[in-house]
């Protein structure tokens, strides 16, 4: 009875691991069927493209805009790099697009490519910034520089943006016009010591989705 409930178990054992091999020995998950996903460079308009703002239309803009401000004499002939300070950019177009990537990117380039003609005050982190000094001040951080010391520089200039759409929809497609343009404000006179814009213009025979 023994040798007979023995070889039932072995039996068992032998059939589970035939089915866990075959399990095991299968193909695997393959990806679903679909189109393949293609690289682009940022300023390249793709086979999925809309009326509204895209990456082209970014790079494009920001690349004339940080080669305009360079040029001024503000800037060009200053004996010391101005300080300037980003301020939010204003969205008038119907695209919900991510504004603020737009200084985000002016700023990269500018600072990338005017070999030390301008700097930019952080002013994001302020409030890490006035930490880091209340703790320098009640000795519990050390620091090189005298903790009493104001520390923060003050802004020479302010640079900000607005985006200005027109749309037009018919049963033949979708127009849409969106004006970029970008300011240099003199943070003393109030001054507005630069200005530039670009313009673009799209049609398409349908509408796109922006996130």
């Amino acid at each position: 009875m023994t040798t007979v409930l023995s070889r039932l178990l072995l039996a068992t054992l032998a059939l589970g691991s035939l089915f866990l091999a075959g399990c095991t020995t299968t193909e695997g998950v393959k990806n679903p069927s679909g189109v393949p996903v293609t690289e682009m460079r940022p300023d390249e308009r793709g086979f999925v493209a809309g009326t509204g703002i895209e990456s082209q239309d970014l790079v494009a803009v920001t690349d004339r805009m940080a080669r305009s401000i360079v040029g001024i004499p503000q800037i060009a002939r200053a004996q010391n790099p101005p300080s300037i300070v980003l301020e939010p950019v204003v969205n008038n177009t119907r695209f919900p697009v991510n504004k603020e990537i737009f200084l985000t990117r002016l700023r990269t380039q500018l600072n990338s490519k005017s070999a030390g003609r301008v700097s930019f005050l952080d002013r994001e982190m302020m409030r890490t910034l006035q930490r880091e000094r209340e703790l320098k001040r009640s000795g519990e951080v050390t620091a090189s520089s005298d903790p009493n010391v104001v520390e923060f520089g003050g802004a020479d200039y302010f640079l900000t943006g607005k985006l200005e759409g027109m749309s037009t929809r018919t049963s033949a497609g979708t127009s849409d016009y969106i004006l970029y343009s970008f300011r240099l404000t003199d943070a003393h006179t109030s001054r507005i010591v630069w200005e530039d814009a670009a313009e673009i213009k799209k049609q398409g025979l349908e509408d796109a989705a922006y996130r």
